[in-house]
């Protein structure tokens, strides 16, 4: 049985572009990322996923930034934000080499 390591493989681009509005926060939050201006000017999903389908450069940047957010997710998920009590307290008069 062949698995692809690809993260894109098998992933529509309405589900694409459904995560990235979520994880940040809609097309306002997206728009300041991607300068598209089908996210910009009265944008919606329908007038959006039928650009990115039509314009291969634009449908590569949103699929960059959907690879990028992923590695992030990752991140987050494996280095865990420690406790505020966890971390160390350097005086002053010490460097954080001392």
């Amino acid at each position: 049985m062949n698995t692809s390591n690809d993260p894109l493989h098998g992933k529509k681009l309405a589900d694409i572009l459904d995560e990235l509005l979520d994880y940040y926060g809609g097309f306002e939050g997206l728009s300041r990322k991607i300068e598209i201006r089908c996210f910009c000017i009265d944008p919606s999903v329908k007038s959006s996923l039928r650009f990115l389908r039509t314009t291969p450069w634009a449908r590569e940047k949103v699929e960059s930034l959907y690879l990028y957010v992923l590695r992030q997710k990752a991140k987050q998920k494996r280095s865990p934000r420690q406790h505020p009590s966890h971390y160390k307290i350097i005086p002053v008069s010490k460097t954080p080499l001392d």
